[in-house]
């Protein structure tokens, strides 16, 4: 219960800020304080986002750009977890792959995007591929680290009992790693988001939100619906992350309550 009224304060309080903010700025186009031309008002903003829940070719791109980001965070995920299992679970395989893993996760996914096209050849994979690659980090990282905070006792007991490294790593590791997991999942999803949209604006093809935001920028005068999108934007980044935070919070109450102990 603790937990749940934490969160329901954080949400007020990011409201209000929101709240605030959106009403500072509709004050500084209404008083000439900002050019309405160059950012328009609040009011205006809000009612062609309003709008762009009718817009049947808006839906179609920002359902195409939900559909990549889940395929690549499922495949970051499915991917990520058994390696991060395996290196959380082998010291000397982690150590000799350290300075490979260190070298690879610096480099900005947006990068990737040339080389991936060549490889890939089509733009719809070509942004699940770099969007798997810029979610798997923070999914890899969280399950080596919930590995390395299980309980030594635990898997001595459970060898002393004549179990395997497969058994104790099903049995106990998995199970007290699984809300690190949780987490690196919860941050591959936000990253994956803005990379879903990044590569789509930097490669110039398929028919997400990217490129309805390119559409846009070709003609004039269209700044409004610009911001109104880029509001939608925002708001599917709010949505996912207050549902993954829900499931969280339902699957690892005894997590939350042993870290409050």
């Amino acid at each position: 219960m603790i937990g749940g009224h934490r969160g329901a304060r954080r949400w007020v309080s990011g409201a209000v800020g929101i709240a605030v903010l959106l009403a500072a700025a509709e004050t500084a186009g209404r008083t000439g304080l900002v050019d309405r031309s160059v950012l328009p008002l609040t009011s205006t903003v809000l009612v062609r986002a309003a709008e762009l829940a009718g817009d049947l070719a808006f839906l179609r791109a920002a359902g195409v750009t939900l559909g990549m980001w889940a395929a690549g965070v499922f495949i970051a995920a499915a991917l990520a977890v058994p390696v991060g299992l395996a290196l959380g679970s082998l010291p000397r395989l982690e150590a000799a792959s350290r300075p490979v893993l260190e070298f690879l996760r610096p480099i900005p996914a947006v990068a990737l995007i040339p080389l991936a096209l060549l490889i890939v050849g089509d733009d719809t994979r070509m942004t699940v591929v770099v969007i798997a690659f810029a979610s798997g980090w923070p999914v890899l990282v969280h399950t080596m680290y919930g590995l390395h905070d299980v309980d030594p006792l635990a898997t001595d007991t459970l060898r002393a009992y004549g179990f395997g490294r497969v058994a104790i790593i099903l049995r106990v590791a998995l199970p007290s790693a699984a809300p690190f997991i949780a987490t690196g999942i919860h941050v591959a999803a936000g990253i994956g988001l803005i990379v879903a949209i990044s590569a789509e604006l930097f490669a110039g093809g398929g028919s997400g939100i990217g490129t309805w935001l390119i559409s846009l920028n070709s003609g004039f005068g269209q700044t409004d619906v610009v911001l109104a999108t880029i509001v939608w934007m925002g708001g599917l980044s709010v949505v996912v992350d207050g549902l993954l935070t829900r499931v969280e919070r339902r699957l690892f109450r005894w997590h939350e309550g042993a870290g409050a102990e």
